[in-house]
């Protein structure tokens, strides 16, 4: 959701120079500074864009590449990345959950890399590869081996923090996370699933490693 704080009344506010920060700015560079602290992802000059003459802050133009599908947008440097691949570019297999990187349903890859991308500002994904649980497989091909070890194991019942589960497992395996029972429970750690699936997933994630390379 987006939020505008008033200028607290009575307070005369001081012409704007090239020099003055202000309080917009401020906040997108707080946002833009947590959020390279939660993801790692890190082009913080792309969050802040300059004010034009009017004193109006310009939409950047993003390139987001997004399961091998170039998109360039015009994009407010407060938008999540989770609410662009929804809202703009209607890919909605990542989920909304709690919005505060808690519960793993949004998580997505960023250059191989699992995130949060409600915590995830989408100027800072620019030009960087992103997956989604609709890239994971082709269109008219198989499924990928954590998908169908997903169907096999039953690891899923209302099936909504699914998609992010098999994204977050994906990663598990690809990070050499997935040697035991307990690593893997460790590691997976960060997706909660509600209806309380874990032995299906474990089961689902030692049937697919071995098919994706690890052990």
């Amino acid at each position: 959701m987006k939020h505008k704080t008033p200028d607290a009344p009575g307070i005369d506010a001081e012409p704007e120079t090239a020099s003055t920060l202000t309080r917009r700015q401020f906040n997108v560079g707080t946002l833009a500074v947590a959020t390279v602290a939660a993801t790692g992802v890190s082009t913080l000059g792309a969050a802040c864009s300059a004010p034009d003459k009017a004193g109006n802050s310009a939409k950047p133009t993003t390139r987001l590449f997004v399961n091998g599908t170039r998109s360039e947008l015009e994009l407010d440097p407060r938008s999540s990345l989770l609410d662009v691949l929804r809202e703009q570019l209607h890919l909605t297999g990542a989920k909304k959950g709690c919005d505060h990187g808690q519960c793993g349903a949004c998580t997505v890859h960023i250059d191989g890399r699992r995130v949060a991308s409600c915590l995830t500002v989408a100027v800072q994904a620019d030009g960087r590869e992103i997956t989604t649980i609709e890239g994971l497989s082709p269109k008219d091909g198989p499924l990928h081996p954590m998908q169908q070890a997903f169907i096999d194991q039953d690891a899923l019942q209302c099936g909504y923090c699914t998609p992010g589960q098999i994204m977050a497992a994906v990663a598990c395996v690809r990070e050499g996370h997935a040697t035991s029972p307990e690593q893997i429970r460790e590691y997976m750690s960060g997706n909660l699933c509600r209806c309380g699936a874990y032995a299906g997933i474990l089961a689902a994630i030692q049937q697919a490693a071995p098919k994706m390379g690890g052990t």
